[in-house]
């Protein structure tokens, strides 16, 4: 197990084999835990099973960051030319 540090989070770096899991979230509160598993290994292709509550997203990493910027761009204050009088 390894630790990166990575701006003001930490990475967790660690090695699991086939049907060996990782659950993320608080232990106390079950409603938002991430279970991920390994499922299936195939030369440098790993293929991962997440499991949550259904009103818990789960997206891809590119997915997840064009969905932030969508949301960013539709809180910005839209800038409209004032009526000439």
């Amino acid at each position: 197990m390894v630790c990166l540090e990575k701006e003001s989070s930490f990475m967790l770096v660690l090695t699991r084999k086939i049907d060996e899991s990782v659950a993320v979230g608080d232990p106390g509160s079950l409603e938002k835990l991430v279970k991920v598993t390994v499922v299936s290994i195939d030369g440098g292709r790993v293929r991962l099973g997440f499991e949550a509550a259904g009103e818990v997203p789960i997206l891809r990493w590119e997915v997840w960051e064009r969905e932030r910027e969508k949301r960013r761009e539709n809180k910005r204050p839209k800038c409209v030319a004032a009526p000439v009088v």
